[in-house]
C-alpha cells in the first residue's frame, strides 16, 4: 500500500513538473526566464520548455507598438505664460531584457521622462511659437525621448502634442488681441478697397477722355480726307465737263463752218445761231448771284462769222 501511495505521489509530482515545464508564448509577445533567481533565457512566440522547479517566467510583455497617453501638464513658456500641454507617445519594446532589468516600472518612468522633456521644450519657446512650431516640437521630443529610452530597450516611434491650452486670463487677452487684429485688418481692407476704387475710377475717366480725344482726332482726319477727296473728285468732274464742253463747242463750230462754206446762204443761219449763243450766255450769266452788266452788239455777228470762215480757209490752205 505504501508503494502505491509513493507511486501516486511520484506520478502527481511528475505531471505537475511536466506541465510547469511547458510554456506557450503568444505571437507578438516575449518572455524572460530566470533560473534560481538569475536571468537564463528569452522565450520566443510558440511552444517552449523550461526546467521544472528551477526555472520560472519572470516577465512577459508584448513587443508590439503601444500608445502612452500623457496627462495634461502645466508648463511655463519663455515669455512667462502658463499653459497646459498633453501629448501621446507611440513606443515599443525592442530589447525585453533591458526593459525588465534596466528600469523598474517602465511605463511610469517613460511618463515622467516625457513630462520633463515637454516642460523643457515649452520653456525654450514663446507662446506664439508653441502654436506655429508644433511639428518641430514633435520632432525634437521624438529625437530626445528615443535617445533617452534607448538604455531601457525601448524605441519611441512617434510623439504628438495634442492640446496646448493657455490659462483663462491669457485666453481672454488673446481673444481681445484677435478681435483688435480683425478690426484692424477690416479697416485696412476697407481703406485699400476705397483707394483702389478711386484709382480705378480716375483711371477709367482718364482712359475715357483719351479715347474720346483719339476718336475726335480720327473723326477730324477722316472728315478732312473726305472733304479733300470730294474736292478732288469735284475738280476732276468740272475739268472733264469743261473738256467735253470745249470738244462739243469745237465740233459744233466745225460743223457750222463746213455748212457756211458749202452753202453761201447759210450765213443768215449762222447769224441766228450766234445770236442764240449770245442770248444763252447772257441767260447763264444772269443766273449768278453777283451783279453784272452785259453789252451785246448784233452788228458784230457777221464779223464773227466772217472771222470763222477766214480761219477755216487759212487752215485748209
Amino acid at each position: 500500500m505504501e508503494g502505491f501511495f509513493t507511486a501516486l505521489i511520484a506520478l502527481v509530482l511528475g505531471t505537475a513538473g511536466l506541465s510547469s515545464s511547458v510554456k506557450i508564448v503568444n505571437q507578438g509577445n516575449e518572455a524572460l526566464v530566470e533560473r534560481l533567481g538569475s536571468y537564463n533565457k528569452k522565450l520566443k512566440p510558440g511552444l517552449n520548455f523550461i526546467l521544472p522547479f528551477a526555472d520560472r517566467v519572470a516577465f512577459q510583455e508584448t513587443i508590439r507598438e503601444k500608445v502612452l497617453d500623457i496627462p495634461p501638464q502645466p508648463s511655463i513658456t519663455k515669455d512667462n505664460v502658463a499653459i497646459t500641454v498633453d501629448a501621446v507617445v507611440y513606443w515599443r519594446i525592442v530589447d525585453m531584457e533591458k526593459a525588465y532589468y534596466k528600469v523598474q516600472n517602465l511605463q511610469a518612468a517613460m511618463v515622467n521622462l516625457v513630462l520633463t522633456q515637454i516642460r523643457a521644450e515649452m520653456g525654450k519657446l514663446e507662446l506664439d511659437e508653441t502654436f506655429t512650431a508644433r511639428s518641430q516640437i514633435n520632432e525634437i521630443l521624438l529625437r530626445e525621448l528615443d535617445t533617452a529610452t534607448d538604455p531601457w530597450g525601448v524605441k519611441v516611434t512617434r510623439v504628438e502634442l495634442r492640446d496646448i491650452v493657455p490659462s483663462k486670463a491669457v485666453q481672454e487677452s488673446m481673444e481681445l488681441q484677435m478681435s483688435a487684429e480683425r478690426r484692424k485688418r477690416a479697416a485696412i481692407l476697407t481703406s485699400e478697397g476705397d483707394r483702389e476704387a478711386a484709382v480705378n475710377s480716375a483711371r477709367g475717366k482718364a482712359d475715357a477722355q483719351v479715347l474720346e480725344a483719339e476718336a475726335n482726332q480720327k473723326a477730324v482726319v477722316l472728315r478732312a480726307e473726305a472733304d479733300q477727296k470730294a474736292a478732288v473728285l469735284k475738280a476732276q468732274a468740272e475739268r472733264q465737263a469743261a473738256v467735253l464742253k470745249a470738244q462739243a463747242t469745237a465740233e459744233a463750230i466745225n460743223i457750222v463752218t463746213q455748212a457756211l462754206k458749202s452753202d453761201p446762204r447759210a450765213m443768215e443761219a449762222g447769224q441766228v445761231l450766234l445770236a442764240l449763243g449770245y442770248l444763252d450766255m447772257g441767260n447763264t450769266i444772269g443766273k449768278s448771284d453777283s451783279s453784272k452788266v452785259m453789252f451785246m452788239d448784233p452788228k458784230s455777228i457777221p464779223a464773227a462769222l466772217q472771222g470763222m470762215l477766214s480761219m477755216v480757209d487759212e487752215k485748209e490752205g
